[in-house]
């Protein structure tokens, strides 16, 4: 299938210039003089539930996400020659991920 393509579109909007420092918006609208705000009533309302996710949110920003004490335990373990690795346990948890991922 062959399709022409020509130079010549027929526009449905003649076009506008606009001077320097003139700002055209979307509508059209010259919005190069501020706009006024108006003053709002406007208010949000958090739900319990929102209130308990900020709170978890705050509690969770000012923890260490790292366990200091464990990642010590671990060093030395290995260090030392003593730290097991238990296949089962590693292979049931990546399988539990992937389920997690799969949905």
């Amino acid at each position: 299938m062959a399709q022409k393509i020509e130079g010549t579109l027929p526009t449905s909007a003649p076009l506008r210039s606009a001077g320097i420092g003139s700002k055209i918006s979307s509508n059209g609208a010259d919005t190069s003089s501020p706009i006024a705000a108006t003053n709002s009533s406007d208010s949000v309302k958090l739900t319990g539930e929102a209130s308990n996710l900020q709170a978890l949110q705050r509690e969770l920003s000012q923890s260490s996400a790292i366990d200091a004490g464990r990642v010590q335990s671990v060093k030395e373990s290995l260090q030392s020659g003593s730290y097991k690795i238990n296949p089962e346990a590693v292979a049931s948890r990546m399988l539990e991920l992937d389920k997690q991922l799969a949905g």
